[in-house]
């Protein structure tokens, strides 16, 4: 099982862009043995501190293993979609981490 995080920065403006593309590609994720375990969408007041700018959205998913994980990101479909991603996304910093 491998563990990721996501701090995902959209561009001011796009987030129904980006909404559009995560309600497809978060169900497409089980097809691959993937799901979301916390999607979390922070407002400010909740920061206690913050030395850089802060994430639209947070995403904490797990795949069943790497190759799950690759498959996903290659699917064809799903690349029939990133135009979405690519249009709303600033930038985004992905974390793969394993249970302790």
């Amino acid at each position: 099982m491998i563990y990721l995080t996501q701090l995902i920065f959209v561009k001011e403006g796009k987030e129904n862009v980006f909404h559009e593309f995560e309600n497809f590609a978060i169900p497409l994720m089980e097809k691959y043995n993937g799901r979301i375990i916390h999607r979390l969408r922070p407002q400010k007041e909740n920061y206690i501190s913050s030395s850089e700018e802060e994430p639209y959205e947070i995403h904490f998913i797990s795949f069943n293993s790497e190759e799950d994980l690759a498959k996903f990101l290659k699917d064809d479909t799903r690349q029939k979609f990133m135009h979405l991603k690519n249009e709303s996304v600033q930038s985004s910093l992905l974390i793969k981490g394993e249970k302790m």
